[in-house]
């Protein structure tokens, strides 16, 4: 089951350098998540080979322009492309109304169904499940309501061994050995104990995404122990003052965040224009925590299964 981030936007508010606006692509178990769409996400999406079509769920961080101006475009050729599957977009109040407006406005009909979740960006809560993974929010301090958002695979079973299974047996056998119960006969006599025929599940995996914010150590009991962690680092130490001023974080906050949860692996993004060479940003976070990668577009990072 793959659990696969693309990275198609990793600036601020301006293009700069090659760099465009915030938006991701999760991919878990082929189910195409987008996550934020700022202008240019519909390019990126085209250059790097994604089947638009695919994507049935979109996440706004907030209603900056540079997390949600591409959307309508990317609406439209959904559109245009003959698109009948009902698309479910999840974000602060508001955004149906732009979105309305704008198609209401260029008398644009679509030919698919679009169900609008308003997110509650004061709380944590999941907002989003199906048969393996829930999203839920993660509440963020922005200028705007802004929440981010936590991709976790649900509790996995335990994986049975099978060469140690030497009796009859039924798939009802089996599901409750992935359960976790023994197998009985009907004298209620233990035929297989769980704990000799199976081994423990797998580890259930997470990625924490965190748009634009302050730094805010509420956020750190929400990403605790992520597997991997993007957390906006919009300026460098000696912006830290400008950082607060705009409700951004520097890199080292976000590393800050990283250590005290204990997470995997964090991810820097949301450039500011400012920087036309990244690997200062990721020094001064790497000084913090280690483990520190930048996010570049148009590379994948792959969540392994342990």
């Amino acid at each position: 089951m793959n659990f696969d981030i693309t990275i198609l936007g990793s600036n601020s508010a301006s293009f700069a350098y090659g760099r465009h606006h915030t938006s991701q692509l999760v991919n878990h178990n082929q189910c195409l998540y987008l996550i934020d769409c700022g202008e240019g996400t519909q390019n990126q999406l085209i250059r790097y080979k994604v089947k638009i079509q695919r994507i049935g769920h979109i996440f706004i961080s907030h209603l900056h322009g540079d997390h949600y101006l591409g959307l309508v475009g990317l609406i439209s050729t959904m559109h245009l492309q003959g698109r009948t599957d009902e698309l479910h977009i999840f974000a602060p109040a508001g955004l149906d109304e732009v979105i309305t407006l704008q198609l209401r406005l260029s008398d644009t009909r679509l030919n698919y169904p679009v169900t609008f979740h308003e997110v509650n960006t004061e709380v944590a809560a999941t907002i989003y499940e199906n048969e393996v993974l829930t999203v839920s929010t993660i509440p963020l301090n922005h200028r705007v309501k802004c929440a981010g958002f936590l991709f976790k695979e649900k509790p996995k079973k335990r994986r049975i061994v099978m060469e140690s299974l030497h009796r009859g047996y039924t798939n009802f056998h089996l599901n409750l050995l992935k359960k976790g119960e023994d197998i009985k006969d009907e004298n209620g006599e233990i035929v297989y104990k769980n704990a000799d025929v199976t081994l423990p599940p797998k580890h259930s995996r997470s990625y924490a995404y965190c748009s634009d914010t302050r730094y805010d150590e509420r956020i750190i009991p929400l990403v605790q122990h992520a597997d991997l962690l993007y957390h906006e680092s919009t300026f460098m130490t000696d912006m830290e003052q400008r950082a607060y001023e705009t409700f951004h974080s520097t890199a080292a906050q976000a590393a800050q965040v990283a250590k005290t949860a204990q997470v995997g692996k964090l991810m820097l993004g949301h450039y500011s224009s400012r920087y036309k060479e990244l690997e200062p940003l990721l020094a001064e976070a790497q000084e913090v925590f280690s483990n520190t990668i930048l996010s570049v577009e148009g590379e994948t990072l792959s969540i392994a299964c342990e």
